[in-house]
């Protein structure tokens, strides 16, 4: 069960932190991410405007075979009574704010990207990313905009007793005001 958290606190990390470092796995034709490919009308990731954001995390599917419903019921739980999250983001930070840095300074070398997208309002990152000895396949697909961004994180691996697990998880942000005093 511990290992299942684990994998869900990646995602909704990574999703929090936008995604994705830049690497040479990054599929031709598509920008490297958080920058302009050279040359190309790509343009980059939107940035959000400064104010009070809420993040809304929740649990969209938790599969995992064989495991008894109470293990589903207290994911779902955990998911729900985690509630919303307020933050306010400054006009220094909105102006400094890049993912891409984000992502490669909180995780390092730990995620390997093949599909690596963060360009306008398009999120679409996939890679395997590796937390306490355990690999996660991981993908997100969403977008961002300047008053709300919407990912849907995928991950797969491998549960304690060696069968499959599948996580989907919905990580919305929405800036529903300017920040509070």
């Amino acid at each position: 069960m511990r290992k299942c958290v684990t994998m869900a606190a990646l995602g909704a990390a990574l999703a929090l932190a936008g995604c994705g470092k830049s690497d040479d796995a990054a599929k031709p034709g598509e920008a490297a991410v958080g920058a302009k490919a050279e040359g190309s009308a790509a343009a980059p990731l939107a940035k959000r405007e400064p104010g009070n954001w809420k993040t809304d995390v929740k649990l969209v599917k938790f599969d995992m075979p064989g495991a008894p419903g109470a293990v589903k019921d207290q994911m779902a739980k955990q998911f729900a009574s985690a509630g919303s999250t307020e933050t306010c983001l400054t006009q220094e930070e909105a102006d400094q704010e890049n993912l891409a840095n984000v992502m490669s300074e909180r995780f390092g070398e730990a995620c390997t990207w093949s599909k690596n997208v963060l360009r306008g309002s398009t999120i679409d990152v996939a890679g395997t990313c590796t937390a306490n000895g355990q690999k996660v396949d991981l993908a997100m697909a969403g977008t961002v905009g300047a008053q709300k961004t919407d990912v849907t994180i995928t991950t797969k691996t491998a549960a304690p007793t060696g069968g499959p697990v599948e996580m989907q998880m919905q990580v919305t942000n929405t800036r529903i005001g300017p920040c509070k005093a």
